[in-house]
C-alpha cells in the first residue's frame, strides 16, 4: 500500500511542469486579488448570495427537484445580466484597479521630498484654519486615476498650491466654495467640481452632501478626499470608500506626508491604511 501511494505521488509530481506551476500561481494570484477587492463591499454580499444559489441548484439537481432546479438555473441566468447593471460602479472600480499601471507615473508621483513637505504644510495650514473657523472644504488629491472628467464639471485653475489660494477658494460666499477642489501633482487643477455621491446606504444620517461626495469619489477612483465639516469643523479623510472622522492636525499631517512620500519611494512611515486603521481601532 505504501509503495502504491508513493508511486502515485511520484507519477503526479513527474507530470507537473514549470508551466503548470506558473499557471497555478497566476490563478491563485487572480483569485486572491478578486477576494481582496470584494472584501467589505457590496460585492461580498453578492458572492455569498451566488454561493447559496449554486449550492441550492446543486442540491435540487442531486435530489431530482426538477421545478426548483429549473427556477434556480433561470434565476442565475437572468441574474448575470442584472448583476452587470446593479453593480456597475463596483465593476468600473475593479477595471480601473486592474488598469492602474506603475510603469507610467502620473504627476502625483513626480514630486520630490522637499516639494511634498511644502505641499503638506500648505494643506495643513488651510485645513487647520477651516476647522477652527468652521469653514466647509472638500479637497481631492488625484493619484493614479485621472479625474479630468470630474474637473470639467468645475472651473479650471491650474495654479500652484498655496494656503492663501485654498483659503480664497473655500471662503464662504466665494463662487467656487460649494464644490470640490482637485489637486493634481503640485497644482490646483480645478475647483467648484461636482462629485458623484456615495450610494452606500449604511452611511450615517449625520453625513451631509460634502461627506457623501468625498466618499463617492474614492469609491470610483483611488483619490484621497480631505473633508472639513462646515457645521462642526470636524476633519475627515476618505480612502477607498471608507471615511475616517475626528482627525487632529497631527494625524492629517502624517497621512498627507505618507501619501506623498510613498509616491516617490519613501517608506519611513506607516502606510495610509495602517494609520487610518489605527485611528478607527483606537476610537472603538
Amino acid at each position: 500500500m505504501k509503495m502504491f501511494i508513493q508511486d502515485f505521488i511520484n507519477k503526479i509530481i513527474s507530470g507537473i511542469g514549470i508551466t503548470d506551476v506558473i499557471d497555478v500561481i497566476i490563478i491563485a494570484f487572480v483569485i486572491y486579488k478578486i477576494l481582496e477587492f470584494i472584501r467589505e463591499t457590496r460585492a461580498e454580499q453578492l458572492v455569498k448570495g451566488l454561493i447559496f444559489l449554486i449550492v441550492a441548484a446543486f442540491l435540487a439537481d442531486r435530489f431530482n427537484l426538477y421545478t426548483l432546479n429549473w427556477i434556480l438555473r433561470g434565476a442565475m441566468t437572468l441574474g448575470m445580466v442584472a448583476l452587470v447593471i446593479v453593480f456597475q460602479p463596483e465593476l468600473r472600480r475593479g477595471l480601473e484597479y486592474v488598469g492602474r499601471s506603475k510603469i507610467v507615473k502620473a504627476p502625483f508621483g513626480q514630486l520630490d521630498k522637499e516639494k511634498a513637505k511644502v505641499l503638506t504644510a500648505c494643506f495643513i495650514k488651510a485645513v487647520d484654519y477651516f476647522s477652527t473657523n468652521k469653514i466647509g472644504a472638500l479637497i481631492i488629491l488625484e493619484r493614479e486615476t485621472a479625474l479630468t472628467d470630474i474637473a470639467e464639471t468645475g472651473t479650471a485653475i491650474c495654479a500652484e498650491v498655496s494656503t492663501e489660494l485654498i483659503a480664497n477658494i473655500f471662503y464662504e460666499g466665494a463662487p467656487l466654495h460649494d464644490g470640490a477642489m482637485i489637486v493634481r501633482g503640485d497644482k490646483i487643477f480645478a475647483a467648484g467640481c461636482v462629485l458623484p455621491l456615495s450610494q452606500n446606504n449604511t452611511l450615517g444620517k449625520d453625513l451631509g452632501t460634502r461627506h457623501r461626495a468625498g466618499i463617492g469619489i474614492t469609491e470610483n477612483s483611488d483619490a484621497i478626499a480631505l473633508i472639513v465639516s462646515e457645521e462642526t469643523g470636524i476633519i475627515s479623510i476618505a480612502v477607498d470608500g471608507k471615511l475616517t472622522r475626528f482627525l487632529d492636525i497631527k494625524t492629517v499631517e502624517k497621512t498627507l506626508l505618507n501619501i506623498y512620500l510613498n509616491s516617490i519611494g519613501e517608506e519611513k512611515i506607516p502606510s495610509i491604511k495602517n494609520i487610518l486603521w489605527r485611528i478607527n481601532h483606537v476610537s472603538k
